[in-house]
């Protein structure tokens, strides 16, 4: 699973997604890509679930790029424990995904093989996702 090897702080704030993703949002390596249309955190779990879908649909056929990193620790406190005395420890690692930012794409397959795999991967996201491709492809 994806996590950063080190950051500058061990817990972050938990922050608001909101607006539309100032960058990131147009293809830039394949030809198709999937395009997030809400905005929320995605876990390295999901990430990861969502790549080995679409490895296992396209049978590691093509190549894939993934656009996004989880590099934002979410912290959380056990089980039936009191109120107060600090924060939580480090849990898992989000990406905080705006609406408009492509998370993954597809290259050296044909459109049929990379819809079928993106909607194999967007069932992995928990979130709605939308299918693109590059002006001037057919």
């Amino acid at each position: 699973m994806l996590s950063p090897k080190k950051t500058k702080f061990r817990k972050a704030f938990k922050g608001r997604i909101h607006g539309n993703a100032k960058g990131g949002f147009e293809l830039n390596f394949g030809v198709f890509g999937l395009k997030a249309l809400e905005p929320e955190r995605i876990t390295a779990r999901q990430i990861e679930a969502a790549r080995k879908a679409i490895n296992r649909h396209l049978r590691r056929v093509g190549k894939l790029w993934i656009r996004i990193f989880p590099d934002v620790p979410v912290s959380r406190k056990p089980a039936e424990v009191r109120m107060g005395s600090g924060k939580g420890s480090p849990e898992f690692w989000v990406s905080r995904v705006k609406p408009g930012r492509v998370l993954f794409e597809l290259d050296g397959v044909t459109e049929d093989q990379a819809r079928g795999a993106f909607e194999r991967a967007g069932a992995k996201l928990g979130i709605k996702t939308k299918f693109v491709k590059r002006l001037g492809e057919e």
